[in-house]
């Protein structure tokens, strides 16, 4: 009888530990699971506008339409013929329909000006060598010297430039990003003495191409934020 109870007592001893030491472990894993780190990772790179699209305005006001026809025709041939002996071919030269209005039609319109039509055309130049376009816009004033006024400034045929090349530098800007998230998780994990574990979720931010600023449009800065959560472990 003494001697079942000393095996009794041992197997119930030998449980005790053993549960002991499995709730202690669930325990240690309860905390651990919540012990987390979210960090944001930052890319940003600047590079140039490989597109630019620019629309040129010229207007005409007049009484006899077949004449205004023939002005804007010939105000169209000379800049086109400006735009070639500047670099740009054809093909990236479009000439649009001319926009005719009547303003004595004008129903709500209150013609003081004198002039029955007025007649507006407009030349866009569509193309990817942005530099060389820039240039010719520096230049645009030489066709003061023919009696060609171009528009300026007009909000609905703002000069566009656009960066198409997203995909060639997404690989690069992620890796950018997470690299910096990965190094911000370090930091926090280090300063709180823990070790970093692996990655519990990870989320991409959407890419942004915006102009550096308003006076070099132009330049474009791509930007992107990934969200990374780490699992921490003492």
């Amino acid at each position: 009888m003494k001697t079942n109870r000393i095996v009794e007592a041992s197997i119930l001893a030998f449980a005790i530990i053993v549960l002991g030491f499995n709730l202690k472990a669930g325990i240690d894993h309860f905390v651990d699971k919540d012990r987390r780190v979210t960090v944001k990772g930052l890319a940003e790179m600047e590079v140039p506008a490989n597109k630019v699209t620019w629309p040129i305005v010229s207007k005409e006001i007049g009484n006899d339409l077949p004449s205004l026809y023939s002005k804007i025709n010939s105000t169209n041939a000379a800049i086109k013929r400006f735009l070639r002996a500047g670099g740009l071919t054809e093909s990236e030269i479009s000439v649009n329909a001319p926009v005719v209005i009547d303003m004595n039609a004008e129903r709500y319109g209150n013609n003081q000006s004198g002039y029955r039509y007025n007649i507006t055309s407009v030349i866009t130049v569509t193309s990817s060598k942005v530099d060389l376009v820039r240039k010719i816009l520096a230049r645009q004033g030489e066709l003061l010297k023919d009696g060609i006024a171009i528009v300026s400034g007009d909000y609905e045929n703002p000069i566009r430039y656009e960066y198409t090349g997203l995909n060639d530098i997404k690989g690069k800007m992620m890796d950018q990003a997470i690299t910096n998230a990965s190094a911000t998780a370090q930091q926090f994990a280090t300063v709180s003495r823990s070790n970093l574990s692996r990655i519990e979720s990870a989320s991409q931010g959407q890419f942004s191409i915006e102009d550096r600023d308003s006076n070099t449009p132009y330049i474009k800065k791509v930007r992107v934020v990934t969200t990374i959560t780490y699992s921490l472990e003492n």
